[in-house]
């Protein structure tokens, strides 16, 4: 269980507009390594986006931008398994590393939105506050280092609550959410119902050629 989870928070909705990322690292089921930084996205700031994260241009002043860490994100994300809730995270480091025409991290992506509906599929949804809320861990929402650190902890949970290991869930969330199991496929087919009852049991005969009584 050796990963790296990430969270990012964006200026306004293009995603490449990343003014905080929070990186922690897991080994062995606990945290080994925080790393978090504000970063001066050199765009416009949306005053929805701030009243959720509450960051502005007055708080990334003198931040690097995302060229100027791009080289240490790819570092801590190089050739390890990249956990985010939701593939929003993922698609702005890559939209931010093109925006910036900096190298993509190169590493192996995980969700894991995904990896708790299959997990817990009975759950009325599978955002980070009922999620948390449901494993027991608190945290303070909408803040990239704290998001990242219960994208982590979701997985540990998921990893205990179904049995699976990190190579396992990679193939798991690529099948559907409610996957039949063998056991359940065979006894599914022996409760269908033949579409031609007539033809089987024991009255087999009676009841594909009744006879009929002759009327004097």
């Amino acid at each position: 269980m050796t990963f790296v989870a990430v969270d990012v928070e964006t200026a306004n909705a293009d995603r490449g507009s990343i003014c905080s990322i929070g990186l922690v690292a897991f080994d062995d089921n606990r945290v080994v390594e925080e790393w978090y930084m504000l970063i001066d996205p050199c765009d416009a700031f949306d005053p929805i986006n701030t009243s959720i994260h509450g960051i502005d241009a007055q708080k990334v002043r003198g931040a690097p931008t995302y060229a100027e860490v791009a080289q240490t994100i790819n570092r801590k994300l190089h050739s390890t398994i990249a956990v985010a809730h939701s593939s929003f995270d993922f698609g702005a480091i890559r939209r931010a590393s093109d925006g910036w025409e900096c190298p993509q991290p190169r590493c192996h992506w995980l969700d894991t939105a995904c990896v708790a509906r299959r997990a817990w599929p009975e759950l009325p949804n599978h955002k980070l506050p009922t999620l948390c809320e449901h494993i027991g861990f608190a945290f303070q929402h909408h803040h990239a280092l704290e998001d990242a650190k219960a994208a982590g902890h979701i997985l540990l949970a998921a990893t205990q609550e179904a049995g699976l290991g990190l190579d396992d869930w990679l193939r798991r969330v690529k099948q559907p959410i409610n996957r039949p199991s063998r056991h359940s496929l065979r006894a599914r087919q022996s409760r269908r119902p033949c579409p031609h009852p007539q033809c089987q049991g024991p009255l087999q005969k009676a009841v594909s050629k009744p006879e009929y009584a002759l009327t004097p």
